[in-house]
This record gives C-alpha cells, sequence and structure tokens, in this order.
C-alpha cells in the first residue's frame, strides 16, 4: 500500500499534491501527514523539490479549506441548525457544540484558526464556525496559509528524514495509513455510540 501512495503522489506531482491536500480537507481519504510525509520522501530521492511541495501542499491545504469556509459563511447559523439537529448522532455533534465553537472564536479570534491548524483533530473543523462566525475572507486565507505551510514544512522534512534513513519509508508509511484508519473509525463508533443528547 505504501509503494502505491508514494508511485500516486510521484507521478501526478505538484498538481496531484494540490488535488489530495484540498480533497483531505474535505472528504479525508487519506491524512495530510501521509501525503506530506510521503511527498518528503520523493523530496530525499530527488523526485521532487522541497519548495514547490510546500507551496502547492500549503495551496491545496488552504483551498480545501475555504471550501468549508465557503459553505458555513454561505449556509449560516439559520439553516445549518436543523441539519445538525436531524443528523447529531451520526455527525457526533449537537447544536450547542457549534455554538460553543462559534462564541470562542469570536471571542480569541483568528489566532484560534491559525494554532488549530496544528492539532490533528481540529485543523479542518475549526474552517466551519469560522465561516459561520463570518470572519473575514482575506484574515481567514492568510492565517490558514500560514499555519497550514508551518505544519507541512515539519512533515516534508519528517519525510526527508525517513526517505535518507530506510531504504523501505513507503513501507512504514503504508502501514501508518492503515493504522489511522482503523483508529479513526474506531474513534467515530464510540463517540456515536456514546452520544447522548443533551436534555
Amino acid at each position: 500500500m505504501g509503494n502505491w501512495i508514494y508511485e500516486v503522489i510521484a507521478q501526478g506531482g505538484y498538481p496531484g499534491i494540490v488535488f489530495l491536500m484540498a480533497l483531505e480537507n474535505i472528504i479525508p481519504p487519506i491524512p495530510s501527514e501521509v501525503i506530506m510525509g510521503v511527498a518528503g520522501i520523493a523530496v530525499a530521492r530527488g523526485h521532487m523539490s522541497f519548495w514547490p511541495v510546500l507551496l502547492w501542499g500549503t495551496v491545496g491545504s488552504t483551498l480545501g479549506n475555504y471550501v468549508l469556509f465557503l459553505a458555513a459563511d454561505r449556509l449560516g447559523y439559520e439553516r445549518l441548525r436543523p441539519v445538525v439537529d436531524r443528523w447529531g448522532r451520526w455527525l457526533t455533534l449537537e447544536w450547542h457544540d457549534v455554538q460553543i465553537a462559534g462564541r470562542f472564536l469570536q471571542r480569541h479570534g483568528h489566532w484560534v484558526v491559525f494554532l488549530l491548524r496544528f492539532a490533528p483533530m481540529f485543523r479542518t473543523v475549526i474552517s466551519i464556525p469560522a465561516g459561520l462566525a463570518h470572519m473575514g475572507h482575506v484574515r481567514f486565507l492568510l492565517f490558514t496559509a500560514m499555519g497550514a505551510a508551518i505544519w507541512n514544512a515539519g512533515l516534508i522534512l519528517g519525510g526527508q528524514w525517513l526517505g535518507h534513513t530506510f531504504a523501505r519509508a513507503e513501507a512504514w508509511i503504508g502501514w501508518t495509513v492503515i493504522g489511522l484508519g482503523i483508529l479513526t473509525i474506531l474513534f467515530y463508533i464510540w463517540r456515536m455510540l456514546r452520544w447522548k443528547p443533551r436534555a
């Protein structure tokens, strides 16, 4: 599996990285840790260059987050509430959670968007309350891109280290994908089974 991911990224080149990173933020098929990590291995082996990978990976991350931001910005609280009320169990979310996130964002501003780009569970989700709070588009894009660039740089450097240190680094990435996928599914099932609406 690791070889397959490596080949997809190596053959797809920089446009492939933009596409995968944007998609990962909208419907996470493969975590960004894996995409950028594999790209870092490709950099270590001379198939790609660090700065273009960082640039296009950050563009993809920013675009994917902007799609979620725009959807929430256009939908607004009133039209979102019936969706959350109806599908709360499957979303493992209720309206109270959305309100808390919105108030937190309004109090702490754009720095929350920047800092949560380093939190694996929240870096994509924060785009929704940012859109609901109608945060300025330029400010959102700027702080999203800044946070994503720092995060991606760390992942690429980690992938480079793997590529230089281990001959079969792709196999490590492949097992990482499988492990993360299993953990994500188990965590979701646990959240869904324990979810109870507030009285």
